[in-house]
């Protein structure tokens, strides 16, 4: 599809402000906050959309305004004049690449903690507690209404000094919507009850952000378009809530979502994982744009190029949210533009973004590794100039095709060097074959398709069916080895741990029946998949974990989405216990179960045994390897932790550098894998001679 006829491509005028196409990086909080201001690592990965040709891209997701408003998150802090400095920066850098740029501000309300920040109460319009977040708030007194209109004002001002095109009022579940909400506001003041009092702060905050920043300054709010849960708002008074923010004269536009993100399953409904439909809500925006003449922006799953076109091509938002999706290609908008499409990196609904989020960590793509760090990591990877006549061969092989060892081919054939990618399967993907089975986990495979593919068109070398050993790698002469190898699976160290099976034999395997009990060592994702598969098969699946919680790694979309489906297919949970010891009674196996808070010991009998204990490095190749080259195996950490690479020369008589990557190293996940991966690759130099 040429430029001038994609819907996307087309320019969209928002009062003053000429955006150059309709795809939008709306707010969120990547926690990179450095004292919650935007320094450097907020400000590169958000230049780096801009220069990937995003229209706009809006930051600050959260940003609080209120010392009662703590940023639990990670997100900044825009109740003082020290952030405008910090906001000049960062609007400059962004705008000097074409993109417009936003911030969005807010207080959230009952939604977050006491416990933080400056301990002081969580404030809300009634005593009503949030799920999420736990914390009980005080009702709003007069003084607070006032103080809060006040700080919202002073952020705005904030925004508009630091050089911001607009901003973004949050709404949605945070203090603003919980005033609008009947399952929160339950006051009998003038701010309760009627939709027209439930408003009222809304309009009164608007009132004041207005007279602060003039009329020149575009004002947008993020609104609920349904709140999808009984006994709250519906979409009829949410319709009649835009044409009354509409008549107000103050707002410039509307971000539309849906949901209640007030528990796990919630969140997970509004920033959709794996196993929840993608623009399940695009319909709820589309029925506010019929009815109001204010542009109407939308994000909630939109990940695919085709899904963000009809919702443009069909007149059903004005700009499109593809926020998760920068996350995992902020060079998406180019690659449309330069007729590249099915070179975008998929964005797979991992999740591994917003769940690490909320569980106190900063934001990551799954599988960019270069996301957050823009700093050290480029995502553009370039041709090399290298010196032929003066350079060793420069050939580079890789032993293994999961996602370590395709994202090390995949780097190293566009930096022009010459790769020989050695799979002992049949196929490529690693791990990434068994993680998309099951009914939740499919999309995974959308990572492994992404990187065949980029390496099948390539000139990369592939050779399956090899379970290589020292002499054919020797044989290629390689001035470099990447050892990708994974790992298998690591067997309990019990009595009758012979009894038990690997959730790799169960995948790749037959399909169990009868009873099913499945012990899960690690709290990751594997566990989930392999009990998804069993339970789907007709077994009755007991999930057993030594952990507090199970499936304890998983932040709260993937969580409650994991186990919504578990639950459904009859699984059963039990926490707290280990397995002792497995022994034979006829057909059937007699598992001893120790509570590991008590020791008190029981035993259950089941048909099978199946245990999800990790991986176990495949290092023998590498062992056969490592006195043959040139730095032994060795990197030097201290250098990588600092985004540089060096391999001591340790070896004098060594003919090639050696790595480890992934699961060849340690048990680990995706992302590390294709971290290892970019880092070390993207900073390898040949010897020169």
């Amino acid at each position: 599809m040429s430029s001038y006829k994609d819907p996307l491509l087309q320019s969209f005028q928002l009062r003053h402000l000429s955006l150059r196409n309709r795809i939008v990086s709306t707010s969120h909080a990547p926690a990179y906050a450095d004292q919650g201001h935007p320094r450097d690592q907020y400000r590169l990965y958000h230049e780096e959309k801009a220069k990937g040709g995003v229209a706009l891209t809006m930051i600050g997701g959260s940003t609080n305004i209120s010392p009662d408003s703590p940023s639990v998150f990670g997100q900044l802090y825009a109740g003082d004049d020290s952030i405008i400095p910090w906001f000049e920066e960062l609007t400059s850098g962004v705008k000097q690449h074409g993109a417009a740029i936003m911030c969005q501000i807010t207080h959230m309300g009952r939604r977050t903690s006491s416990d933080d920040g400056h301990w002081l109460p969580v404030i809300g319009p009634s005593e009503t507690r949030e799920r999420a977040h736990r914390s009980y708030p005080k009702s709003m007194e007069d003084y607070d209404i006032r103080r809060v209109i006040k700080h919202f004002a002073d952020a705005a001002l904030r925004c508009k000094q630091g050089g911001f095109d607009g901003i973004e009022l949050l709404s949605h579940s945070h203090l603003l919507g919980q005033f609008l909400s009947p399952l929160v506001n339950k006051r009998s003041d003038d701010y309760g009850g009627s939709l027209s009092n439930r408003l009222r702060f809304t309009l009164q905050v608007l009132e004041a952000v207005r007279d602060q920043v003039g009329d020149e300054f575009i004002i947008g709010l993020r609104i609920t378009g349904d709140e999808l849960n009984e006994g709250g708002l519906e979409a009829d008074e949410c319709i009649e809530i835009a044409k009354l923010l509409e008549a107000s004269g103050m707002v410039d536009f509307l971000n539309i979502l849906a949901g209640a993100p007030y528990d796990d399953l919630g969140l997970a409904g509004w920033v959709p994982p794996m196993g929840m439909p993608s623009a399940a809500h695009l319909h709820i925006a589309a029925d506010i744009r019929k009815a109001v003449n204010l542009p109407i922006m939308h994000a909630g799953g939109i990940a695919d190029i085709a899904t963000a076109r009809h919702a443009i091509k069909d007149d059903l938002v004005d700009l499109v949210g593809m926020t998760r999706a920068h996350i995992a290609d902020p060079y998406l908008v180019t690659k449309i533009q330069t007729k590249q499409e099915e070179d975008i990196r998929p964005c797979v609904g991992m999740g591994y973004c917003v769940d690490r989020v909320n569980q106190g960590r900063e934001a990551l793509c799954g599988h960019n590794a270069a996301t957050g760090r823009e700093q050290t990591l480029s995502h553009v990877i370039k041709a090399d100039n290298i010196d032929r006549k003066r350079a060793i061969s420069g050939k580079i092989v890789v032993v293994g095709a999961g996602p370590a060892g395709l994202e090390a081919a995949r780097v190293f054939s566009l930096r022009g060097f010459e790769v020989v990618l050695l799979e002992a399967s049949n196929k490529l993907g690693g791990q990434l074959i068994l993680a998309s089975q099951g009914t939740t986990r499919q999309q995974l495979w959308g990572v492994a398709d992404w990187l065949i593919e980029q390496v099948s068109q390539q000139n990369v070398i592939i050779k399956t069916n090899i379970y290589a050993e020292a002499a054919d790698i020797l044989a290629e002469k390689p001035d470099l080895v990447v050892i990708a190898t994974g790992g298998m699976p690591e067997a309990l160290d019990i009595v009758g741990a012979e009894y038990a099976q690997s959730s790799w034999d169960v995948l790749y395997g037959e399909a169990l029946r009868g009873e099913v009990l499945v012990f899960d060592d690690r709290g990751d994702q594997q566990a989930g998949v392999v009990a998804n598969v069993i339970a789907n098969s007709g077994a009755n699946v007991h999930f057993i974990t030594p952990d507090r919680a199970t499936l304890h790694e998983l932040g709260p979309t993937n969580s409650s989405v994991v186990h919504r489906d578990l639950y459904k297919a009859g699984v059963t949970f039990q926490t707290d216990l280990d397995i002792v010891k497995i022994e034979t009674d006829g057909d059937r196996l007699n598992v001893t179960l120790e509570n590991i808070l008590t020791r008190q010991t029981h035993i259950k009998t089941v048909d099978h045994v199946v245990v999800e204990n990790g991986t176990k490095a495949n290092t023998d190749v590498y062992e056969e390897l490592k006195s043959q080259s040139r730095n032994n195996g060795e990197i030097d950490i201290n250098a990588l932790a600092d985004g540089e690479l060096k391999l001591p020369r340790n070896n004098p008589e060594g003919a090639f550098d050696l790595v480890r990557v992934g699961d060849a190293v340690s048990s680990r996940n995706i992302h590390a894998a294709v971290s290892d991966a970019l880092r070390i690759c993207s900073k390898y130099s040949v010897l020169i001679k």
